[in-house]
């Protein structure tokens, strides 16, 4: 009766099952996984509700591509970052989750592929089996630090590939793609008629400057790329629902593939007309959050380190971001070392399979979680590993 979209086990797996059943039992939980910047103790100024007393979410005028107003205040946004944007580049989103929908039916046939890196956001293969496409993977390599293996990406590609994805910062290793490796991704994709997804909604949360550093593919470089990004992280306001779409690369194939995003933006109209006429409010308001988070994040990171120093974990390297990957001994699997500090210390984080980690044993902790629990959790943490 049902499509064969729906083949996911659905079950809860073990770790779901033990934190379930802590739940129920009333115990004090110290979650280090929260990455809902609504739930994390961040104070939001009174602007954004403010940002919703406008006549104008009265009328009904659906446009495409979003309202002008709306998609010049995101040029503004990249204005402010020294990115000049014409506002007919950009199209609107309900959620960069939509904007991937969008972008797979643009690119790809049923059967068609998309490269994503790995590890990562454990989301890619749900998105694509929705618009009938796979998913390949090419490797983050780690060796002191992160970056793509290119002889793996290029091996990779096939007459099927219609996209490479990029995560930049990539979620959860917090490592941003380097200019050497856009350049030859670029003239790779450029070659075989193949664009570039790039996702750039933790670009605003590097930990420092690097000239090596990519921050955003907006540009005109040799291939049809898309930037994507939205009031989720830039402002951390997640349950606002709009994210936007910047197109780049080669004029024409640029001005194509907007005139078909607008005709797939037309068929569902899904971006709300409220927050579309406080979009601008809202980025402006947004930049107080946003300051939080690197605030609350830089804090978080240097308490993790201090704490893990001279410890049987390696915090590895990252470059921004909300979250940090903990090497652990592998004197026992992730799901154990999970299941384990969840049984003795009460303290929960996230295996590295989660994000397809090609080994063990790894373990992923937010940095976005309140100060007073990621304190007493890290050092919970750092106690297990170490417990005889």
């Amino acid at each position: 009766m049902f499509s064969s979209r729906f083949h996911w086990d659905v079950r809860p797996n073990r770790l779901t099952r033990a934190l379930a059943d802590k739940r129920r039992a009333g115990g004090r939980i110290l979650d280090l996984t929260e990455s809902n910047p609504t739930r994390a103790s961040l104070a939001y100024p009174p602007e954004i509700v403010r940002a919703f007393d406008d006549p104008r979410l009265l009328a009904y005028d659906p446009a495409p591509a979003g309202a002008a107003e709306a998609r010049e205040a995101v040029a503004r946004y990249y204005a402010a970052r020294g990115r000049h944007v014409d506002p007919a580049r950009i199209l609107l989103t309900a959620s960069t989750s939509e904007g991937y929908a969008w972008l797979f039916k643009l690119l790809a046939d049923p059967g068609g592929h998309v490269l994503v890196p790995r590890p990562s956001y454990p989301l890619f293969d749900f998105l694509a089996n929705m618009e009938s496409i796979a998913v390949r993977s090419y490797p983050l390599a780690y060796h002191g630090g992160w970056a793509i293996d290119l002889e793996a990406l290029a091996a990779a590609l096939s007459p099927r590939t219609r996209a490479v994805i990029l995560v930049n910062p990539n979620n959860p290793t917090g490592s941003f793609v380097k200019r050497h490796e856009l350049d030859a991704i670029s003239q790779l994709c450029a070659a075989r008629g193949i664009a570039i997804v790039s996702d750039e909604v933790f670009s605003d949360y590097a930990l420092g400057p690097d000239p090596e550093r990519v921050d955003t593919l907006i540009g005109d470089g040799p291939c049809l790329a898309f930037s994507m990004s939205g009031l989720s992280k830039v402002a951390g306001l997640p349950q606002m629902k709009l994210g936007w779409i910047v197109a780049s690369g080669p004029e024409a194939l640029r001005q194509e593939a907007l005139e078909k995003l607008e005709w797939i933006a037309d068929t569902y109209l899904s971006v709300g007309a409220p927050v579309q006429c406080a979009a601008a409010r809202l980025l402006a308001a947004g930049e107080s959050v946003q300051r939080q988070i690197r605030d609350r994040t830089a804090a978080n990171l240097a308490f993790a380190r201090e704490t893990l120093a001279g410890s049987a974990a390696n915090l590895l390297a990252l470059e921004g971001g909300w979250y940090i990957t903990v090497q652990v001994p592998r004197i026992r699997g992730e799901e154990d070392w999970t299941l384990g500090l969840l049984a003795r210390e009460d303290v929960l984080v996230q295996p590295g399979f989660f994000y397809d980690f090609d080994s063990e044993a790894f373990l992923i902790v937010s940095l976005l979680t309140a100060p007073e629990i990621f304190r007493e959790g890290m050092a919970r943490l750092r106690r297990f590993v170490d417990a005889p």
